[in-house]
């Protein structure tokens, strides 16, 4: 975590235990993830299956060793356990990330697996919390000095068992999972208290070889393709049809011939002590709690950041997500100055930075106490205060790592301070990470906020630079490359600039946006070409067609600016001050306005013009001019047939992102008057259910993430008793 992988692999090297090929697995994983390549995701799913299977031995071996660590909270062997979590927890993301179909859903599966263990590890501190609940009010005194199990201070492998002689040993934490996976299936209902330790396991050879899995057929020359995934899919013996990815049923989550989810219980007792408290003497138990803390939280935020598009996935993993308790959970691991707390913070900057600051439709910030008293912000919406203090402190342990440099930028744009986030990544630039992934990420960082602030320039320089440090998605590179330099050769028409200058940006426009088209479908994302990949492509053809059929230069066939377009995508809009607002009004005005040198509108179809409502409406109601934008929606996509904003190369996407801005708006509007606050509210959830339950659309997973959150917000407004 101070960009020093080398360092790292050279330390664990020569280990050949759980937990050095846990540090060989997580070193890969790291390098995956930041970088996509993948070469090193084959290497990460090498060594995360070779410690997923070193942990399931050792976790056999514990439980006949009387001279293992025992602990006064956890089940013996628990730390094995939690490895083997760790492992499927880590190849499950590498999965996914992977090209290939079958891969992804083994990745789901494993989810699911790592779910059930974690879930029966925080199970244990639920019951010793309670036992200590208990114990606390009979005789505090009596609590500490008869406890029957105290934690030692024994290196890893060598504690004694101090329980008294007789007691029976627990079942292993891995005993049963086969068994009870299979009989979870069959049940309709499942406990909501969680797994006992007894519950789940791993019996002798828990590998996944045992799981068969067949390389799926992926092309078929006689099945005609369809836009969205229409096949199927096997779950527990079940075939179920995918192609319903809409909310279109409100009781699918309760059809019979599919496993049910089930529902976490919200009535835990959470173990949240600060890493000096006496129940973490044992530095066992501390790996043990953080790591858990860190794996389940972080599962948790994830299953519940699942856009609509892809709810049914849900039956796979089988459980649902909860992102209260998951950001609780990741704050815990946190404290602690260890690998668990310090990839607890990286995930929580990376949360609130990136996923927050994608969203519209927040909670508002609240105050609660802690366990012993103690005031401090909430974790729903964006706890400012905390976030400053935990990257402050992520800095001071780590120094050397640029990755909390890139956190420090993205919490400077999150607070509208693009040239101050700029500024920082610019310096982190000259002096360059060793990791060429975080510099490869920080590239990336520095070509939004550039394409952001209006830095036309620096925007398609940077992102020609991702092109060379990164090949996630050269398509979107060179698209956004280009156009940036479609907003230049707009300005120079505008401001009545030189015809050379004018043909350069037009001549490097056309040459970058078709060059993009050429890069797309390289990458896949669960059998899928990449969704912006397909946008890109779309967006090509669509204006070659038109300069075709209009007899003009293809970058006069352009439409709505390309550059504005992106920023609503990536939600650049929220992070802008008012001035780089305004900038953005002037840039949109260029389109259907003939007298600042578009003379193709009036060519335009209905489509297009919705294209440029949506992006002006957005950048309107960020002005808080919240009437303007409803009525620029209301007039330009709502009063459109909903056929003529779909079909062929048109752009399907503004009709459900109408209805969310529409929602986002009676949200934002909620205390401002003109009506009662539970009103607005109301009129918001009626937009976002429209925007949740429209048919499938382009690019509808990115734009569900922000209907999710807003379906969670709204949930939990109606929780604190406001209906």
């Amino acid at each position: 975590m101070n960009d020093d992988l080398q360092a790292a692999e050279d330390g664990l090297a020569n280990g050949t235990s759980s937990f050095h090929k846990m540090g060989k697995g997580m070193v890969a994983f790291l390098r995956a993830t930041l970088g996509f390549e993948p070469e090193v995701m084959r290497e990460a799913s090498e060594r995360l299956a070779d410690a997923e299977s070193t942990a399931s031995a050792d976790h056999r071996k514990a439980q006949r060793d009387p001279q293992v660590h025992r602990s006064a909270i956890y089940p013996i062997g628990s730390e094995f356990a939690l490895c083997h979590a760790q492992a499927q927890l880590m190849s499950a993301v590498v999965g996914v990330l992977n090209e290939s179909l079958t891969e992804s859903i083994r990745g789901f599966y494993k989810l699911r697996k790592a779910f059930v263990t974690l879930d029966a590890i925080l199970a244990a501190e639920d019951k010793y919390m309670r036992g200590q609940t208990v114990s606390a009010r009979a005789s505090v005194d009596s609590g500490r000095s008869n406890r029957s199990a105290r934690p030692t201070r024994a290196v890893p492998g060598g504690s004694v068992d101090d329980r008294p002689s007789g007691m029976k040993q627990e079942k292993s934490l891995l005993d049963t999972v086969r068994h009870n996976e299979a009989q979870a299936a069959a049940k309709s209902t499942t406990k909501s208290n969680g797994p006992t330790m007894a519950d789940y396991d791993d019996d002798d050879d828990d590998d996944d070889d045992d799981d068969e899995f067949y390389e799926v057929d992926e092309s078929h020359e006689n099945t005609p393709k369809t836009n969205t995934y229409a096949g199927h899919i096997e779950i527990n013996g079940i075939i179920k049809d995918l192609t319903r990815n809409s909310l279109d049923d409100d009781d699918r989550n309760e059809s019979q011939d599919l496993p049910p989810l089930r529902a976490l219980s919200s009535n835990h007792q959470v173990l949240d002590h600060d890493p000096d408290c006496d129940v973490f003497s044992n530095p066992i138990d501390v790996c043990i709690h953080s790591g858990a803390d860190l794996c389940f939280g972080l599962l948790l935020v994830m299953i519940s950041m699942i856009p609509p598009a892809f709810n049914r996935l849900l039956f796979i993993i089988g459980f649902h997500g909860d992102r209260d308790r998951g950001l609780r959970l990741l704050w815990q691991a946190s404290k602690f100055h260890n690998i668990n707390g310090a990839m607890a913070g990286l995930c929580l900057l990376g949360f609130y930075h990136q996923v927050i600051t994608f969203a519209d439709i927040l909670p508002e910030p609240s105050i609660t106490r802690t366990s012993d008293n103690k005031a401090q912000q909430d974790v729903q919406g964006y706890p400012k205060e905390r976030c400053e203090a935990l990257l402050q402190d992520m800095r001071s342990r780590h120094p050397k790592s640029h990755l909390w440099l890139v956190e420090q930028a993205r919490m400077e744009a999150m607070n509208h301070r693009l040239s101050t986030s700029l500024s920082i990544l610019g310096s982190s630039s000259k002096t360059k990470s060793p990791l060429k992934q975080v510099e490869a990420l920080n590239m990336f960082e520095k070509s939004l906020t550039a394409m952001f602030i209006h830095d036309y320039s620096l925007c398609a320089e940077s992102f020609l630079n991702c092109v060379k440090l990164n090949n996630w998605s050269h398509a979107l590179y060179y698209y956004i490359a280009g156009a940036a330099h479609v907003e230049s050769y707009h300005h120079c028409k505008m401001s009545s600039g030189s015809n050379k200058e004018s043909k350069k940006h037009a001549e490097k426009a056309t040459e970058y946006l078709h060059q993009a088209p050429k890069h797309a479908g390289k990458k896949k994302f669960m059998a899928r070409q990449l969704p912006f990949d397909v946008f890109v492509t779309r967006k090509i053809q669509k204006w070659d067609a038109r300069a075709k059929e209009w007899d003009v230069p293809f970058i006069d066939a352009v439409g709505v600016s390309p550059l504005e377009e992106m920023i609503f995508f990536f939600n650049g809009y929220r992070r802008m001050d008012e001035s780089q607002l305004k900038t953005s009004l002037e840039n949109l005005g260029w389109s259907d306005d003939s007298s600042r040198g578009n003379k193709q509108w009036a060519k335009e179809e209905a489509d297009e013009k919705a294209v440029l409502a949506v992006l002006r409406a957005t950048t309107l109601r960020n002005l808080q001019r919240w009437d303007e934008a409803a009525s620029v929606l209301q007039e330009n996509v709502l009063a459109n047939p909903n056929t003529e904003l779909k079909g062929g190369l048109r752009d399907d996407w503004t009709a459900p992102c109408a209805r969310y801005e529409l929602g986002v708006g009676a949200w934002m509007r909620r205390k401002q008057g003109g009506k009662e606050e539970v009103e607005w509210v109301k009129e918001c959830e009626g937009w976002i259910e429209k925007a949740a339950k429209w048919e499938s659309y382009e690019l509808d997973a990115r734009i569900g993430l922000k209907v999710a959150t807003a379906q969670d917000t709204l949930r939990k407004f109606w929780e604190g008793g406001k209906r």
